[in-house]
């Protein structure tokens, strides 16, 4: 016993125990529908999509960031904020429209880790995802919130496994350098439908509820803790932990989105495998080409992200609807001091389960939920710009010039994105 507590303190001293809601949130963008479409980018169009991370990255950190500052200075999740600052149709409508994408959502990540968990053990996948969906619904209901990050930061160490899968193989580094930094950029429809596809993976607005929620929730862990209107004095420090969590935990998740790529195009493409559909298809073809170990590497990932994925897709949506409705709201909470908040948690994944056992496709859901999230990303990223830059809600601490600039462009990028998503053809 005690060297379990000894390793328990040890472990809690680490460095990445001691990262906030800005790692968590970075590899939940790394859910397993978003490996599946990083796969696909990378099966497709070989080297050709690796630009589109380091274009991606400051894009995405800046408005995370955002959304952390908002939580963290006004002490209130992102539903909260708008319900305050805008017309009731603003917030109504983007709430149920973003339960409905993360529900669909929910449907495509456990479907992926049934298949992946069936290739692994031989057990049917409807099995293995019904016991992944009560699992991740126990934990998120009994465990206190302290308790459960604590595991799940640990299960973000699960993203290196598509690093070790480059070891593995043959990658021209040389050529990779130049196809990411100096790209020969495609634009006819198929790519263009890629592109849209991994920005619209990468910039999702189930993360920002997430964020500006979990920055609330650490902040009441807190003996003395207080919003930053409230607490001027720890402005400074606060900010600055705002910006190196966030900013680390997105670099984490756009490395491995390109490692991911990059792994599917040095193996898949070049072996003339072309079309994949889903993470657990990208798992299963790497193995005759890169060997039984870069595939167990490959399908293990795709489990650790997705125990982190669901949670945070339910999490995210239980957050908004309850900021919404007033309700009590909080993964520390009992469940019987936070009925409607737990209520939705167990909606959203129950009725995920639900589709595995019907004539849905989850991948179809997934596509659907890609396009009502290309639907609402752009007109909330507006909002959350705005709100950063009210001093009405934000006091002193609104957003910085620079911080703002990469939000707007963000905002355009998504546009453009989602515009071209609608368009068929």
């Amino acid at each position: 016993m005690k060297i379990l507590r000894f390793l328990g303190t040890r472990l809690r001293e680490h460095p990445l125990a001691q990262l906030g809601p800005g790692l968590i949130t970075g590899v939940a963008d790394d859910d397993p529908s978003g490996i599946a479409t990083y796969s696909q980018a990378g099966a497709r169009f070989g080297l050709d999509m690796l630009w589109t991370m380091p274009l991606a990255y400051p894009l995405m950190s800046a408005i995370q960031s955002l959304c952390a500052r908002i939580g963290r200075v006004t002490g209130k999740g992102l539903s909260a904020n708008i319900k305050e600052a805008f017309p009731p149709v603003v917030l109504k409508s983007v709430v149920v429209m973003l339960l409905v994408a993360n529900t669909l959502n929910i449907a495509a990540d456990v479907a992926a880790m049934g298949e992946v968990a069936e290739l692994v053990t031989g057990q049917d996948r409807h099995l293995m995802t019904a016991l992944f969906v009560i699992g991740t619904l126990l934990l998120q209901v009994f465990v206190p919130y302290h308790r459960y990050v604590f595991f799940l930061k640990w299960l973000t160490l699960s993203l290196l496994a598509y690093a070790a899968v480059l070891f593995t193989v043959k990658v021209p580094w040389g050529e990779v350098a130049v196809r990411t930094f100096l790209p020969h950029i495609r634009t006819d429809a198929d790519a263009a439908a890629v592109i849209v596809g991994v920005f619209g993976t990468t910039i999702s607005p189930y993360l920002f509820f997430w964020q500006a929620s979990e920055e609330v929730e650490e902040m009441q862990r807190g003996a003395q803790a207080l919003p930053l209107l409230l607490d001027t004095g720890a402005a400074g420090r606060e900010l600055r932990r705002i910006r190196w969590d966030t900013w680390s935990g997105m670099l984490y998740s756009d490395i491995t989105a390109w490692f991911i790529m990059l792994a599917t195009a040095v193996t898949l493409n070049v072996s003339g495998i072309r079309n994949i559909e889903t993470a657990a298809q990208a798992a299963s073809a790497l193995r005759p080409l890169a060997g039984d170990f870069a595939y167990l590497l490959f399908a293990l990932g795709i489990l650790g992200v997705g125990f982190i994925g669901v949670p945070v897709l339910a999490g995210s949506g239980a957050y908004a609807m309850s900021e919404a409705m007033g309700w009590n709201s909080g993964l520390e909470r009992k469940a019987w001091d936070a009925k409607g908040f737990y209520s939705i948690i167990a909606f959203s994944v129950l009725v995920a389960l639900l589709i595995q056992y019907s004539p849905i496709n989850p991948m179809k859901a997934l596509f659907w939920s890609a396009v009502i999230n290309g639907v609402i990303a752009v007109p909330l990223m507006v909002v959350i710009l705005i709100l950063a830059t009210k001093k009405s809600v934000m006091g002193a601490f609104t957003a910085s010039r620079p911080i703002l600039i990469l939000g707007w462009i963000a905002a355009i990028v998504m546009t453009v994105a989602s515009v071209r998503m609608l368009i068929p053809g």
